[in-house]
């Protein structure tokens, strides 16, 4: 590991002031970035640790009906909170999806946002990667690339985003709330991850020494809750990162899907909101037919990067899968396995 400075910061504009000198980057709670650094992945001159940077912490609830989760928040507590978890059942599931219960227990909402790609290529510094290191090139697109993007890729790069987190998020039309030295701004999720393009080391919008402070979910987003699920498909049942998932958040009227709210993950540099998915089923009956015709709509653009075709068909089952089980109904608890195609029949309460 290379030497850097390490900075204590006692509150947001001196940690934005710190951060702002190049070649530093932000300390939560480290559980990607002090792996990347031990393999000489990231190299950062300088750690700006944010463990006594006051505000944020709390999970707030707001007025609309929504949420304020700051970006200090652990995963683990924002989804065992009551309140969360029954308004954002999705988002709690996904949550619970991810990594280990001791990852859990020690990553924060601001980093899951940031965590980097796991691409092979990425984490190997002997390994050509235009995202690690620009115009290195991409071993990826001639080497092992099955759990590689089918959506939004370029030549430059066919890395996935692995947040479960941050599926649900994007379909509730979350946004993020950064602050910097030119004060605070605000973005929506969909908005803030950048597709690779020319450019893959560009991962998101933020600007050097730019802070997320939080996440926001709006009041509307409540409205899901009834009907609304996350489901994973991943190479292990438990601690592995997803080969394609899908949420799917409805509200239904009168028998009739009055509004759609629909993302994919494991299938881009970004998590995937399909507007023109959403779009199919306003209106229609809940049914197979209704949904398979919806997952054709959200893969119509999706081709293959390399050997992963199959990725594009899995992904359309993943969503007749989601929207099959939001359609019966939000469970009463979470299941035994959150967010595995394999937990018993939707919409039962899974615990005693």
């Amino acid at each position: 590991m290379n030497r850097f400075d390490y900075v204590r910061p006692a509150t947001v504009a001196e940690a934005v002031a710190a951060a702002a000198q190049p070649g530093s980057a932000y300390l939560a709670a480290g559980t990607n970035l002090l792996d990347l650094m031990k393999g000489g992945v990231m190299r950062p001159a300088r750690l700006v640790d944010l463990a006594r940077v006051p505000g944020l912490d709390a999970i707030e609830a707001l007025p609309d009906g929504g949420v304020r989760i700051g970006a200090r928040v652990r995963n683990s507590d924002l989804a065992y909170d009551p309140g969360f978890a029954r308004r954002f059942p999705a988002v709690a599931e996904a949550l619970l999806s991810g990594a280990s219960a001791q990852l859990r227990n020690a990553a924060t909402v601001g980093g899951n946002l940031l965590q980097r790609t796991r691409c092979a290529y990425f984490y190997d510094p002997a390994s050509a990667c235009n995202k690690r290191e620009a115009g290195a090139g991409c071993d990826a697109r001639e080497g092992e690339n099955r759990l590689h993007a089918v959506l939004g890729w370029s030549e430059q790069c066919i890395a996935t985003h692995p947040s479960d987190f941050c599926v649900p998020l994007v379909a509730l039309g979350a946004v993020v709330e950064i602050e910097g030295q030119a004060g605070r701004r605000e973005v929506p999720l969909e908005e803030f991850h950048r597709l690779p393009g020319t450019t893959p080391e560009r991962e998101s919008v933020l600007a050097p020494g730019e802070l997320i402070v939080a996440v926001r979910l709006p009041g509307e987003a409540a409205g899901f809750a009834g009907h609304a699920r996350y489901v994973k498909l991943r190479e292990r049942t438990s601690y592995a990162f997803a080969v394609v998932s899908a949420t799917a958040g409805l509200r239904l009227e009168d028998g009739a899907i009055a509004e759609a709210r629909l993302a994919l993950g494991g299938v881009a540099a970004k998590p995937w909101r399909v507007p023109e998915a959403e779009a199919v089923l306003r209106g229609a009956r809940p049914g197979a037919e209704a949904f398979r015709r919806a997952a054709e709509a959200a893969l119509a653009e999706a081709r293959p990067s390399g050997d992963n075709a199959f990725k594009i068909e899995l992904a359309r089952r993943i969503l007749v899968r989601a929207l099959t089980l939001a359609a019966a109904g939000t469970p009463e608890r979470l299941p035994a396995l959150p967010a595995s195609p394999h937990a018993p029949h939707p919409g039962v309460s899974l615990h005693g």
